[in-house]
């Protein structure tokens, strides 16, 4: 099949070249074709209302559309290399079907707006799974922290025992951060949900596309107004998107190297159930939680493919540049990745089980100092510098672990952990996912 941009169909690409500028994307186009068919469907409407084509035309492009879209889903359809990409594709599928009417879906469009709006839903649809994973993971730590309030575990601050907390304490620390991690999402699909399409090669068109029933059509908020811009959005767009993964990485990341460390010989805070551990092939006794290390390493995978989009976005000429094809392949994998170990550490989290036998042996009397001097301020009206210094040369050998943990009562506390708050939070956010 022929290139969108080969005039003549005489001239032929040496396949060196061919097979370099075409990279990866029809590895990678596979997870936008979906898109980039809706956003065919839309504009050949959008053709339709403006005369460009008549209601005979759109039915049978509507038809064809959908029977490529069920060879897509069943695996009859495929990007080839010399084939460049999904647009590609989806125009000389319809032009082997239809014909003339399928030369006329190209009418007002640009590949560089084809690809801008296709890569736009698929973010967005993106971000919607991974906002709904993201409270799944908080729920359930949610569900863990109910469970776990009253069991004591030192917490740490320098890598040494700071102060008592306990491990449900420690798990709604984690529903938290997922439920922030999840706004920051919604925030970030808010930011992004403008349609490009129309903008053409970025410098608009003589055809009179209605933007604006375009937008309504393909569920954008808005038009993009500016057609350079939208070019020029491209890696801030996807930038920003990567943030957003970036922290849910980064979340799930400090849980398992938590979990790492926990789940030692030396701590045995925590055990793993045997179906999310693996073994060693030479050393019999080995439990290793390689699922959770693969998760502390996703993370810095994300990071970098966060810094590979942004420079290359960076220093470009304003307008469409081919270095932005570049960014596919860590965007898409950036996604699979944030997915699964969203997965993962749920599955890992619901086989943890707390040992409190063994968190309560290595809890240090010398934790309760800060705890002490409190209590000298409190009862005795002690300055709490005199207290401090006094409580330095006690222990806390006596402390009811219980009592002392029902006793921090400020909001988030070990004694007031607020899970009810997370719930409504959990509950108004599920709402706002589209």
């Amino acid at each position: 099949m022929a290139t969108l941009w080969n005039k003549n169909n005489k001239k032929k690409t040496h396949p060196v070249v061919e097979r370099y500028t075409a990279g990866t994307d029809h590895i990678f186009d596979v997870f936008l074709f979906p898109f980039d068919i809706e956003a065919t469907l839309v504009h050949a409407k959008g053709l339709k209302k403006i005369g460009i084509l008549t209601a005979a035309e759109l039915g049978k492009i509507e038809k064809a559309l959908s029977a490529l879209s069920r060879d897509v889903v069943g695996k009859r359809i495929r990007i080839r290399p010399e084939d460049e990409d999904c647009h590609t594709v989806i125009e000389n599928y319809l032009v082997a079907k239809l014909g003339d009417t399928g030369k006329k879906v190209h009418t007002g469009r640009s590949r560089n707006d084809q690809v801008l709006v296709a890569m736009r839903l698929y973010m967005k649809h993106a971000l919607g799974s991974v906002r709904a994973q993201c409270l799944d993971l908080a729920e359930l730590f949610i569900t863990k922290a109910e469970r776990y309030a009253r069991v004591p575990m030192p917490g740490y601050s320098h890598t040494q025992q700071a102060m008592l907390t306990s491990v449900g304490h420690y798990f709604a620390s984690f529903a938290e951060s997922l439920l922030d991690d999840e706004a920051l999402l919604a925030s970030i699909a808010r930011h992004i949900d403008k349609n490009p399409l129309g903008s053409a090669a970025g410098f608009g068109t003589a055809i009179p596309l209605d933007r604006a029933y375009t937008t309504r059509e393909l569920g954008f908020a808005d038009v993009q107004i500016n057609s350079l811009y939208c070019q020029s959005s491209r890696g801030k767009f996807e930038s920003a998107f990567l943030e957003g993964l970036s922290q849910v990485s980064a979340t799930l990341a400090r849980f398992a190297n938590d979990m790492i460390l926990f789940t030692s010989q030396e701590f045995s805070f925590f055990s793993a159930d045997e179906s999310v551990v693996t073994g060693s092939s030479i050393m019999p006794h080995k439990k290793n939680l390689d699922p959770l290390e693969l998760a502390r390493g996703s993370a810095s995978i994300l990071i970098g493919n966060h810094v590979a989009v942004k420079e290359l976005s960076r220093n470009l000429l304003s307008g469409y540049n081919r270095d932005l094809q570049l960014m596919k392949k860590p965007l898409m994998e950036s996604v699979r990745s944030v997915s699964e170990t969203l997965s993962v550490i749920a599955i890992v989290l619901q086989r943890l089980v707390p040992n409190e036998k063994e968190i309560l042996a290595k809890i240090h009397p010398g934790m309760f100092t800060a705890d002490i001097a409190n209590d000298m301020v409190m009862t005795e009206g002690v300055p709490f510098r005199d207290a401090y210094r006094m409580a330095a040369e006690m222990t806390g050998d006596t402390v009811d672990f219980a009592k002392n943990l029902s006793s921090k009562k400020s909001i988030g506390a070990p004694g007031n952990l607020s899970l009810a708050a997370y719930k409504r939070r959990l509950k108004t956010q599920r709402s706002s996912i589209r």
